[in-house]
């Protein structure tokens, strides 16, 4: 999609894109101009109810995930303390772009600085790719459980469990640190306008007029060296989890041993699954429409975190147990 012809067409209800210096030649722009969901500007506000909603579904269950585990002593282990992680990984991917989207569909606060564009691009690609090694680290805690229960302990201490951390934080922050340095290279000589609620990567290499294609391919490779083995890594340990299963000797114990991995796979898969649709839509859905492809990218960071905390709290007994321990305590 040719970014141009779409400046022309939202002139109509952006009356800044008029101005020369959004069309004029430019290396670093002072500020891009988000126009949040292009072709829906009339239902911003009554967009801006569900994505509320999901947001503060996901702070409150992120942040009770963390408290829960906190407190009780019995949850001080391997697999809570992943889950830990990925609680805090939530809240920084969905509060890195939520505030902002809410201030274009409440208060039509449509600029942002470079600066803090090129930030907001970094962080969220840093703790989308700090999310997938979480997934890694619990699908290797959940191997370890169940195919070597008796090691599960010794193996995953918690100073194991601490470095696995630090080198998937780490991981991500390499990984993704030279986006937004190779962004700031670029010359910005078509527009300042991003059509977009937040400043997405693919978003903000179209409006760039040299040669992005080092970008492109990095971030192509990072997706699929970083993104595709850590698939590769889950599906492996599960393909072993579940030959591990099938051979225990009674129905029940298959069950309650499949169950403890439930919750994770169902995270697992409202991480990948829209996360894939969305890329595949970005990459090659040139005839979806362009309002679809940013309702998708910011279901892909809104969903997750709202549900990850809602299936934890639900399908993991401890968790559920200390819950219903907590509020029948505040009620007596």
């Amino acid at each position: 999609m040719q970014v141009t012809p779409f400046c022309l067409r939202v002139r109509h209800f952006t009356p800044y894109s008029m101005s020369d210096s959004n069309t004029t030649d430019f290396t670093n722009p002072s500020t891009f101009i988000l126009l949040g969901i292009p072709g829906l500007e009339v239902a911003h506000v009554w967009i801006s109810i569900p994505f509320s909603a999901m947001y503060a579904v996901a702070i409150l269950g992120n942040f009770t995930i963390l408290f829960i585990v906190r407190i009780d002593p019995s949850l001080h282990g391997p697999m809570y303390y992943f889950l830990c992680m990925l609680a805090v990984s939530d809240l920084v991917l969905s509060t890195s772009i939520l505030p902002k989207t809410l201030s274009i569909f409440w208060f039509n606060s449509r600029e942002i600085d470079f600066r803090d564009c090129l930030t907001q691009m970094y962080f969220i690609h840093c703790f989308l790719t700090v999310e997938s090694g979480i997934f890694v680290a619990m699908a290797l805690d959940r191997y370890v459980a169940i195919c070597d229960p008796l090691r599960h302990f010794t193996i995953l201490t918690n100073p194991v469990v601490a470095k696995i951390g630090l080198a998937v934080v780490l991981r991500g922050c390499v990984f993704v640190l030279p986006t937004p340095f190779l962004a700031r290279r670029w010359m910005y000589c078509r527009t300042s306008i991003i059509p977009h609620t937040y400043c997405e990567h693919i978003a903000v290499v179209k409006l760039a007029c040299n040669d992005t294609r080092v970008s492109s391919y990095y971030g192509l490779s990072v997706v699929f060296f970083v993104t595709g083995l850590d698939i590769l890594f889950i599906a492996v340990s599960y393909t072993q989890i579940l030959r591990a299963i099938f051979s225990l000797p009674t129905k029940d114990t298959r069950l309650k041993t499949l169950g403890t991995c439930s919750s994770h796979l169902c995270v697992i898969l409202a991480f990948y699954i829209p996360g894939l649709f969305s890329f595949l839509t970005q990459r090659f859905g040139h005839n979806v429409p362009l309002h679809f492809h940013v309702l998708m990218a910011n279901m892909y960071l809104l969903v997750p975190p709202m549900l990850n905390p809602i299936i934890y709290g639900v399908r993991t007994r401890q968790i559920r147990d200390r819950l219903l321990r907590l509020f029948s305590h505040k009620r007596t």
